[in-house]
């Protein structure tokens, strides 16, 4: 379906805008997922990312290792173990989204009046799409 493709492949060439940062797609996520949110579990975030526990458990110990995320027991249940960015993981984040929006913005800015008024359509099905299937 060329629809599948396009998206697929401009959604590679928007991540390369993330290069930048020297972290891996999967850490660039799983650091959006707790910059953008509230702090989270370990199972939340793999629950989220769609990955195991020891996978997420690799991924956040080196986004912790480089400072990105911070860990901290919870007072009431000491099993559970939160996970939230710290001032330089969401500076990371919000910078990258930045890089993304911008290069969107300057792709977009060449279509013209039919172009962006198709394209904003295509959203809204998009979103619809995607608002049914939660």
């Amino acid at each position: 379906m060329r629809l599948h493709g396009a998206v697929l492949h401009l959604m590679r060439r928007i991540r390369r805008e993330d290069l930048h940062f020297g972290l891996s797609a999967s850490r660039m996520s799983a650091l959006s997922c707790v910059a953008f949110g509230t702090p989270r579990t370990l199972g939340d975030l793999a629950a989220m990312e769609q990955v195991s526990r020891p996978t997420m458990t690799r991924l956040v110990a080196a986004l912790e290792r480089d400072g990105y995320v911070e860990k901290r027991a919870d007072r009431r249940d000491g099993r559970l173990t939160w996970i939230e960015a710290t001032a330089r993981g969401r500076r990371v984040i919000e910078e990258g989204r930045r890089r993304r929006s911008t290069f969107l913005a300057g792709h977009l800015a060449g279509l013209n009046e039919r172009d962006r008024t198709a394209l904003g359509r295509v959203i809204a099905i998009m979103e619809r799409i995607y608002e049914k299937s939660r």
